[in-house]
């Protein structure tokens, strides 16, 4: 935040927005008549004009993205919580709603393909996640541990998406079996990792 932007404007810095857009119409009202003046008052008057101008977009652009950042952190609590309440159709809705996709909008995708037992899928999606954000350990834990999971079902011939549309009490797929019970650890560390534990089923 440039407080200068502020001064010049002779706003506070938690002035509404409306108060700030009255201060600078009224600053530019009286600038604008000064500008006629002859000698030096008519020039700092226009260097003024200037000044509240850019002093007026920068502040409004500042608020604009302060805005969109804390839209963003709502909508994405909201995923979270309905990925936590097992309302996946719904976390899935609201992500399809995002315009920008950001790193953690792919991590949360993962997560959902993830809840759907479509575990290829979910890997790309934190493949995505760790390139646009490589130093977050979050992503990266999350991907090992689904890599091991995926490499695992390669290794004894399962195929890691073998449900595309689990119902919501079959968190796995299929029913159960000694490789569902052998890859159960993993699946339970991967959902402790996402935060948004169920129960092994």
């Amino acid at each position: 935040m440039n407080q200068e932007n502020y001064k010049i404007l002779g706003v506070e810095e938690d002035a509404t927005d409306e108060e700030i857009r009255v201060a600078y119409e009224t600053l530019k009202e009286k600038y604008n008549e000064e500008k006629w003046l002859e000698g030096e008052a008519g020039n700092e008057a226009a260097r003024m004009l200037d000044k509240i101008d850019a002093a007026y977009r920068e502040i409004m652009d500042e608020r604009k993205e302060s805005s969109r950042t804390t839209d963003s952190a709502d909508a994405y609590t909201e995923v979270t919580e309905a990925i936590k309440s097992g309302n996946i159709p719904r976390a899935q809705e609201l992500l399809d709603g995002f315009n920008e996709r950001n790193a953690e909008w792919h991590y949360l995708q993962s997560v959902v393909y993830y809840k759907k037992n479509w575990l290829m899928d979910s890997k790309k999606q934190l493949e995505i996640a760790i390139q646009m954000d490589g130093a977050n350990t979050k992503y990266r834990d999350a991907y090992e541990k689904l890599k091991g999971q995926t490499d695992y079902a390669s290794k004894t011939g399962g195929a890691p998406n073998v449900n595309p549309d689990p119902a919501p009490d079959t968190q796995m797929g299929g029913n159960w079996c000694a490789t569902c019970a052998s890859m159960c650890y993993t699946y339970l560390c991967i959902n402790c990792l996402f935060n948004l534990c169920c129960s092994c089923r």
